[in-house]
């Protein structure tokens, strides 16, 4: 089989092939040019959506409403630190073709037919419920302030219209399940909205709310403002690649086709090189994710310290978008908040579209492994996901009905993320020494990057405990 060139278009996957098997007339040799590997990339623009959704828009631009520029580091920190422990998880499932849960279901000491990482997922995805149902819940103020269906714009008969019309539209759409209709709506939403907002911050210096080289200085001082540390641990949670993602992404690199190109492992080295190929891609996948991701999250930031935090404007309950429109009308005028609106839709609802994608996937294998269905068969499992893919939105919804505070809910889910980042990293590191050979282990500056990443997490990861259970470390 020939080596895929720069020029020749990707071709086309046959249906019935099963992204979840890997096998050897499936294999395909892996791009060697820069622009060749830009043409298979897609599981970092879907996972972006999800990142620069919820928690750039609302978390980190609350937070930069709040703190000022004090936390800037955070955001730098928090969108750096956590793709090196995403890249190995991904290399893993590639070179072993199996998810993450599978992953982590094979960490001692198992609980039942699962491992104990399993079960705290199963924790972190009912916390999660009240992140997705923020997520559906801005949506829907968004649409109702653009487009009031009933009474005032924020009035609960418009937003729980609202709701049911975004969930309702967000099931049609995904009922096929498919992979590409996925990355499709994701690649536009994330593309638009993050134009804008960049632009945003590129004029903020000519404005009334300019920000100065000290400003930024004062940002890098590695310091917690008191009355901030809530808020900076859901940023730490929230922006950037979360633990959740982390084990989403390995399900869209065996979607898009990684694995499944790479073989199965027969031993040869032809195997291992088509492998090594493919990782290349990844990489390149999971740079340009975070390329995005930290580009975002700095604009979004920002402008929440810039424009927000002087007027002393922090995004509370349901008025979070009317606050956030701000931002844009401070700057461009009036007009602008349509603009604002726009873009807020396009990007939560490609958040949300990513979550009800990814989490039946989740659960449908986590059934699999409790043995309740048959995750290798390909009808079993797309029914499985089926099924979950029109349940889980309608439950989300219903929980931001119920609590009526999008922020609220986002930082409980970014807190329990960020507690579910240590057993993570702990599931990385044993992969990594058991199910990953050595050649693919050699590269120093990764090992490094590896290293320092965990340190870091795992310094946060304590602080974040400490502090949600209030034992105070701050002098």
């Amino acid at each position: 089989m020939s080596t895929q060139d720069a020029t020749s278009p990707v071709p086309a996957e046959p249906a019935e092939q099963d992204a979840y098997r890997l096998r050897a007339e499936d294999v395909r040799e892996a791009p060697t040019t820069f622009v060749g590997r830009l043409r298979y990339l897609g599981p970092g623009i879907v996972l972006t959506a999800a990142v620069v959704g919820s928690g750039e828009l609302i978390v980190t631009t609350s937070l930069g409403a709040q703190a000022g520029f004090a936390l800037l580091w955070m955001v730098i920190v928090g969108a750096t630190v956590k793709v090196w422990v995403q890249m190995e998880l991904a290399r893993w499932a590639i070179l072993n073709g199996k998810t993450a849960l599978a992953g982590y279901s094979t960490v001692p000491p198992r609980i039942g037919r699962m491992g104990w990482i399993n079960w705290l997922w199963i924790g972190l995805d009912f916390a999660k419920t009240f992140q997705r149902g923020g997520v559906i819940g801005g949506t829907a103020a968004a649409c109702s302030i653009l487009w009031p269906i009933m009474g005032d714009p924020l009035s609960g008969s418009s937003l729980t219209m609202w709701t049911v019309i975004i969930t309702v539209v967000t099931v049609a759409l995904l009922r096929s399940s498919k992979y590409s209709v996925v990355e499709r709506i994701t690649t536009c939403s994330v593309a638009i909205f993050t134009l804008c907002t960049i632009t945003i911050v590129v004029l903020l210096p000519w404005t009334p709310f300019a920000y100065s080289a000290g400003d930024l200085g004062t940002g890098l001082s590695f310091m917690i403002p008191a009355g901030t540390v809530g808020l900076a641990v859901a940023m730490f949670g929230s922006t950037g690649v979360g633990a959740d993602d982390m084990t989403n992404y390995t399900y869209w690199c065996l979607e898009k086709g990684y694995a499944r190109w790479t073989g199965p492992d027969d031993g040869s080295e032809a195997r291992a090189k088509r492998a090594e190929g493919w990782l290349k891609v990844m990489r390149l996948d999971v740079f340009v994710s975070w390329l995005i991701c930290t580009v975002s999250t700095l604009a979004f930031y920002l402008m929440g310290a810039s424009v927000l935090h002087p007027q002393n404007l922090v995004p509370e309950g349901n008025d979070i978008i009317t606050t956030l429109s701000r931002i844009y009308t401070d700057i461009l005028g009036p007009w602008a908040e349509y603009l604002f609106l726009f873009g807020a839709i396009a990007v939560l609802f490609s958040t949300n579209v990513t979550s009800c994608a990814a989490v039946p996937r989740l659960w449908t294998n986590t059934l699999g492994l409790l043995g309740v269905l048959d995750w290798h068969d390909p009808k079993a499992r797309a029914r499985g996901i089926r099924i979950f893919t029109y349940c889980l939105p309608v439950l989300w919804a219903a929980m931001f009905l119920f609590v009526q505070s999008p922020l609220v809910m986002f930082q409980i889910g970014a807190i329990a993320t960020g507690i579910f980042l240590l057993a993570v990293l702990f599931a990385v590191w044993r992969l990594r020494s058991t199910e990953v050979e050595d050649r693919f282990k050699e590269n120093p500056l990764l090992t490094l990057a590896l290293v320092l990443a965990s340190i870091g997490i795992t310094v946060l990861g304590i602080y974040t405990i400490l502090e949600v259970f209030g034992f105070s470390i701050q002098g």
